[in-house]
């Protein structure tokens, strides 16, 4: 038995199996369509679901579901010193709020569904130590008892003789230990960890091709990197390259930060004799500020948080909706084409993403979730304002549930028609969209108005004389066009246009000052309709509280 064999019993007594056996009894091929892709998505469970998440597993998961493949959740808990005691049901529960839907993996009570599990990294410790047990028999790891101390002094060496910084070469001074050597040390109680024994060279090039970015060039890895810490769980490079390889993963979206650690990871593949799955780095949410491009910050940027979309109210499909349109520049065009369609079957292509950064605007964002919100029924606005307004405003919710075929009717005004209006982007805007509906709410707040006081109390007072609420659209107008020429308003827009002179205004002045006496604002959804749900009672007293205030 050679000495690379006797060491690898030495570190992995409990290992029996190779990793030719688990992926053959344990974690098979998956039976799929041909093109069908599996993709994960590996967040921490640090207690923060920051929207590029959300960004990065839409990308996963319409990768996967558009082709018939895989989608998987696993868990990255191997940084314990930044896990939260609730990280995985705040990521889980965020994303499913999100419509993002996993095959596999974690759900929010820890339990797990699929057959390539634990998703859980702490829980797949037995499976790293088979493949590094593999590549210290082979001469391709090893032990390394450096402290922290020395690799301080380590580093600090390199940086006088300005040497690139990390374990390699004449630095990597655990290296060459002999088996007894080593052996002596481990008996002796020493804490270690297992280093990949890199062949690489300063100055090699390693080239493979991304599929957001294409052919990337880069400087191929020459550093013993870490596989195994101390207590005897990987770091992210080792994990990555086992869990992707076992859960057959085909297609690995992440972040462009891990572009610099692609050769690591490529290098590990090869040396373990595996195939490298393709790489998608996604590009990162950027904001604009100050005429430049910054990431999105989650200490300086509230929307960086997907809390934040949950509190303002924003509807699910519209934040998903939106991310479509920077992931794939031609969403937009799509949209145009399929105004009704399900947001989820626009044929998403990882290759048409952007390389560069997507810039997050919540101005568009505002404008996409108004779209979303205006194709909706009245009762899924309802339902969905409801639901919001129980957990967020308690008045809100008092006065929409106090009467509900009421409600149904404010939200019924002016929709589902070709050209629907689109007041509301998000729930935290439906109390001001409907306060002047509820005297509760209505601030009493009123716009100003282009005309004389006296003009404006003269078309309320013979106004309250000819409003019924039982009028139909048709007679009702004819009563405001009626009042217009006794008043000294023009009945036609177009007449008035052509010669203002001799007239005070116009028909659409008349209804302002009657929409302004009832609601406080120059616009609003169809006056008829609004006076019509309002009642007569609700009408005339508004006009008269209007009259005494002016």
């Amino acid at each position: 038995m050679s000495d690379y064999s006797k060491l690898a019993d030495l570190l992995f007594p409990d290992v029996i199996e190779t990793p030719e056996e688990l992926m053959t009894k344990a974690f098979p091929p998956r039976e799929l369509p041909p093109g069908a892709q599996v993709t994960r998505f590996a967040p921490s469970p640090t207690g923060f679901l920051h929207i590029g998440g959300v960004f990065a597993s839409q990308a996963a998961e319409r990768a996967a579901h558009l082709t018939g493949g895989v989608c998987i959740l696993r868990i990255e808990d191997t940084d314990k010193k930044r896990e939260m005691e609730d990280g995985v049901p705040i990521i889980v529960n965020g994303l499913s709020d999100f419509g993002i839907r996993f095959d596999e993996g974690v759900s929010a009570d820890g339990s797990e569904k699929g057959d390539y599990g634990p998703y859980v990294q702490s829980r797949r410790k037995y499976y790293y130590h088979v493949f590094c047990k593999d590549l210290v028999s082979k001469g391709l790891a090893y032990p390394c008892f450096c402290s922290a101390e020395e690799i301080d002094e380590i580093r600090k060496a390199q940086e006088q003789k300005n040497v690139t910084p990390g374990y390699h070469g004449e630095y990597a001074r655990c290296r060459g230990l002999t088996f007894d050597e080593i052996k002596r040390r481990i008996d002796a109680g020493e804490s270690y960890v297992v280093r990949l024994r890199s062949p690489g060279k300063p100055g090699g090039r390693v080239k493979f091709r991304d599929v957001i970015r294409g052919d990337i060039e880069m400087e191929e890895n020459f550093v013993d990197v870490v596989l195994l810490k101390s207590d005897g769980i990987p770091t992210y490079h080792f994990a990555h390259v086992v869990d992707d390889t076992l859960m057959r993963v085909t297609t690995v979206t992440r972040g462009e930060e891990w572009i610099a650690s692609a050769p690591i990871h490529l290098q590990l593949f090869w040396l373990c004799g595996l195939k490298a799955p393709r790489y998608a780095h996604v590009p990162s949410i950027m904001k604009e500020e100050d005429g430049s491009r910054r990431k999105l910050s989650k200490r300086k940027d509230p929307e960086a948080a997907v809390s934040y979309f949950v509190d303002e109210g924003y509807p699910a499909d519209a934040v998903c909706e939106y991310l479509l349109t920077i992931a794939n520049s031609n969403f937009e065009d799509w949209r145009r084409q399929n105004k009704t369609e399900s947001y989820k079957k626009f044929p998403f292509a990882l290759n048409k993403m952007s390389p560069s950064g997507a810039l997050f605007d919540l101005a568009k964002l505002n404008s996409v979730s108004s779209s979303v919100i205006s194709l909706m029924t009245a009762r899924e606005v309802y339902d969905a304002a409801l639901k919001w307004a129980e957990k967020y405003d308690k008045d809100l919710y008092a006065a929409l549930s106090s009467d509900e075929e009421r409600a149904l009717a404010i939200f019924s005004i002016d929709r589902g028609g070709a050209k629907p209006r689109k007041d509301i982007a998000k729930w935290n805007e439906v109390r001001s969209y409907v306060s002047y509906f509820y005297d509760v709410l209505f601030e009493g707040v009123y716009e100003e108005l282009p005309l004389e006081k006296e003009d404006v109390k003269s078309v309320l007072r013979e106004y309250l004389k000819v409003f019924d609420a039982r009028d139909d659209k048709d007679t009702w107008f004819s009563k405001i066009r009626a009042l217009c020429e006794p008043l000294g308003f023009c009945p036609d827009v177009k007449q008035y246009k052509a010669d203002p002179s001799g007239f005070k205004g116009h028909v659409g002045d008349v209804s302002s000052c009657v929409r302004v006496a009832i609601t406080g604002r120059k616009n609003t959804p169809d006056l008829h309709a609004v006076c019509a749900v309002l009642g007569q009672d609700a009408v005339v007293s508004r006009i008269n509280k209007y009259l005494e205030r002016i």
